[in-house]
């Protein structure tokens, strides 16, 4: 019994459990990236319209952002996590409906309200992570939290990728000779395949659920939170006077939305350029494998070697280079630049959030609530590609991150700086 109470004490070290819970985060986030492609088949979609999948994700972000913020006011840091947790075990569930019905509706239901669970985690934990060291460290600290998300983003679109897209070229081939009938059928079949997947991460959800909520991860209570950030917002009276904040808000609505397009786009852009599916559908994991690797030079050099504003700016130039090339080029070289973007968003998200939530004081808990509300990027910004694409070619609708870019690198030069009141 001492030993499992042992056991118990070294896997409840709060470390341990913000990183599995990143890891959620990252397995649950890019299962969209092969969802995109599959149920542009099982629905019968257009590139728009199956981009709704990220909009129906992150759009929940908008909404439930801020409500998080006061839920966690009530309930504290450990419960709300575990609350977050057994909403995407909710979400996770409704796809078994949507998947015997082939019913789109239902499947967007279903990731909104994960997406929603996600809102809650993530208000929660990146605070967390930011606030329980030096502000300067920050970034390293997230970028550690990014390896976890990271080797959970890789793993997660293989993992379906081959349970769902297996022999999907055939599929796509077979169903255009196929009479209505004999095509609802086939599809339906290929629907059903996304069921024991997500009725796995629903019980593994709420497992974590239960093991976070008797854990000993410690709350930080409000006064413990400004004691611990810089507080220059004591002669504030409102969130809207920190410029710096609002930018870097804005700065993360456009960096996740060009994050999701460069993980969410990847497969249909390599089978736009006529390679197999049985190819592509690897693809989003080398873009997620970048960011890992980004996440580890993050690691090693912020902030012995690099202060996270030259990290931002490093990183919104190589955005800017791998666009610009990923355009210029054609067939797998093409796709290698659209993964290499990976690399370039690594270090956006652990040198954008820490440069906008400095010295916001007591107004940490509801600027990181803005912070995260400002992840609804993530739905617009794909959207927006897939109706570009749809009008034009996939590849020229890659066009519209280099105004993205543009901007993360003005916050990271200038923006961040103007701590002016407004």
């Amino acid at each position: 019994m001492s030993r499992l109470k042992k056991i118990y004490k070294d896997v409840s070290n709060p470390i341990i459990i913000i990183g599995t819970l990143f890891f959620v985060f990252g397995f649950i986030t890019w299962l969209s990236a092969i969802l995109v492609p599959y149920l542009k088949i099982a629905c019968e979609l257009n590139n728009f319209q199956s981009y709704l999948v990220a909009f129906s994700f992150y759009i929940a972000y908008f909404f439930m952002s801020v409500p998080a913020g006061w839920l966690l006011e009530y309930t504290g840091y450990k419960k709300g996590m575990a609350a977050g947790l057994v909403i995407m075990a909710i979400g996770s569930v409704i796809f078994v409906p949507a998947a015997l019905t082939r019913t789109y509706g239902l499947f967007l239901t279903g990731l909104f309200i994960q997406g929603a669970g996600m809102a809650l985690l993530q208000t929660a934990s990146n605070p967390y992570v930011t606030i329980i060291g030096p502000i300067e460290s920050a970034a390293r600290r997230i970028s550690i939290m990014g390896i976890c998300n990271g080797v959970a983003g890789v793993i997660a679109p293989a993992i379906l990728g081959f349970i769902t897209l297996d022999g999907a070229d055939e599929i796509v081939q077979k169903i255009t000779t196929m009479s209505p009938m004999q095509k609802g059928v086939e599809l339906d079949v290929l629907a059903s395949r996304v069921i024991l997947p997500y009725v796995l991460i629903m019980i593994s959800l709420l497992v974590l659920a239960i093991f976070l909520y008797f854990s000993n991860l410690p709350d930080i209570d409000g006064e413990e939170e400004n004691a611990m950030v810089d507080d220059g917002g004591a002669d504030k009276t409102h969130i809207f006077q920190f410029p710096h904040l609002l930018l870097g808000v804005f700065a993360i609505f456009l960096y996740t939305g060009v994050e999701v397009i460069a993980g969410n786009t990847i497969i249909s852009y390599g089978v736009f350029l006529d390679i197999p599916i049985a190819t592509a559908k690897f693809f989003s994991s080398f873009t997620i494998f970048a960011m890992l690797v980004g996440y580890v030079i993050g690691i090693i050099t912020i902030p012995k070697y690099l202060t996270q504003k030259m990290a931002l700016i490093i990183s919104a130039v190589l955005g800017l280079i791998f666009t610009i090339l990923a355009i210029l080029t054609q067939g797998f070289l093409s796709v290698m630049f659209i993964g290499l973007l990976g690399l370039a968003n690594s270090l956006m998200w652990p040198s954008i959030w820490p440069l906008a939530i400095t010295e916001l004081g007591r107004f940490t808990k509801i600027g990181s609530s803005m912070m995260v509300m400002a992840i609804s990027g993530a739905a617009v910004m794909p959207l927006l590609y897939g109706r570009i694409a749809d009008v034009t070619t996939p590849k020229s609708a890659y066009w519209i991150v280099i105004p993205i870019y543009l901007y993360v690198l003005f916050f990271a030069m200038k923006g961040h700086k103007m701590r002016g009141r407004v």
